[in-house]
């Protein structure tokens, strides 16, 4: 084995189609998983199109070992090319939009059309009567052709509608470089240039490692997402109240100095009643961001239930009367309702369960003495 084998040689370009095969197979396997746990017809379309993948690497695995290299062979492997392809960004697309009938039409009239093109490829014998070699030249160059028609439509339509857009554009210009390096190399050199042989063996596990990040990096946002709506509650996007209580637990064992403050909306029903849920909604996400905002450099903000909204301070620096007034002062200026306030601190021997109804007696005591008011627990 020599250094030019593994360069440029057969063995170099047997490797190559190896490494790609299993970072599909890895791919496969990831992909397989998610339609399995999620059912998403993006997850399927990619599984589809990562099953004709393999199946066009193990053809080209298996020419390298035979040495068969016919006509048909380069057909199927060229059309598995376009077939896989289409499907592989297809699926990307799905992955981020719901499918409606027009993105079936126009993505399987893709392949579609690549079919149409080859008309050419079993014509092309019958036209032209050169060498074997020009002939088959000649066969392929409709389907490498249209290979750049199908990088250019999915350059400059998909990315708008997917994430991870510089990734996803990146794979798509590697694969531009791939397809040009391999018409250079076969219809200018007749496949003897030792840079582009390697380039061309080298690009496709670029190409597939970048697929592969962004199908992983999709895991990553799922997992993220579904574990940020197991711990926040869907209206406001603050904690939700287990989460909260967990957090407060975790502090109070530890015997770390913290305050409670607890929030309750004045008034909350009648204005329901009177203007309406939606005025609701769109008050409780107002005092919700008023609350976020406050907590983010001293403490976490949670919704405990209905129009109550809770802070834990964990900075032993906030001056506590002055920080709940604050939150007070700008619920009554910056919405269109009070809120009655009360806060707690700790003290060693209460638990996170009786330091929160502290801080909730503290503004019961604040509704039923006035309302829009701020009370300390005595």
């Amino acid at each position: 084995m020599s250094v030019v084998d593994l360069l440029y040689g057969e063995l170099a370009s047997l490797l190559s189609n190896v490494i790609v095969f299993v970072i599909v197979v890895l791919m496969f396997v990831i992909s397989l998983r998610l339609f399995l746990d999620r059912r998403k017809k993006g997850y399927m379309s990619m599984t589809i199109s990562l099953v004709i993948v393999g199946l066009q690497y193990m053809l080209k695995i298996y020419v390298s070992f035979s040495a068969i290299d016919t006509s048909l062979t380069s057909y199927t492997l060229l059309m598995l090319k376009i077939i896989s392809f289409v499907l592989l960004n297809f699926g990307i697309y799905q992955l981020y939009n719901r499918t409606f009938r027009k993105q079936y039409i126009f993505f399987y009239g893709l392949i579609i059309m690549g079919f149409v093109v080859s008309v050419l490829h079993f014509s092309v014998p019958q036209m032209y009567s050169g060498t074997p070699q020009q002939v088959r030249l000649l066969q392929d160059i409709g389907l490498e052709l249209y290979v750049f028609v199908l990088v250019f439509l999915c350059f400059y339509m998909i990315p708008p509608y997917v994430g991870q857009q510089m990734k996803y554009q990146l794979a798509l210009t590697v694969y531009f470089f791939i397809q040009s390096v391999h018409l250079v190399n076969v219809y200018m050199y007749g496949n003897t240039q030792p840079i582009l042989t390697i380039a061309g063996n080298a690009l496709p596990i670029v190409f597939y490692l970048l697929l592969f990040m962004l199908l992983f990096d999709r895991v990553v946002e799922l997992m993220q997402a579904i574990y940020n709506s197991s711990i926040t509650d869907g209206l406001t996007r603050l904690y939700n109240r287990k989460f909260f209580y967990n957090r407060v637990t975790q502090h109070v064992q530890r015997h770390l100095p913290v305050y409670i403050l607890f929030s309750d909306i004045d008034n909350f029903k009648k204005l329901n009643d009177t203007q309406g849920h939606q005025m609701g909604d769109d008050v409780l996400k107002q005092v919700a961001q008023i609350m976020k905002e406050e907590a983010e450099d001293c403490g976490i903000a949670g919704r405990y239930g209905g129009e109550e909204m809770v802070v834990m301070v964990t900075d032993p620096g906030v001056k506590m009367d002055a920080f709940a007034e604050r939150v007070r002062s700008r619920i009554e200026k910056e919405t269109i309702v009070t809120a009655s306030i009360g806060y707690s601190k700790y003290k060693n021997g209460v638990s996170a369960e009786e330091l929160i109804k502290q801080a909730d007696e503290a503004m019961y005591k604040a509704k039923t003495s006035g309302k829009n008011k701020v009370v300390k627990y005595a």
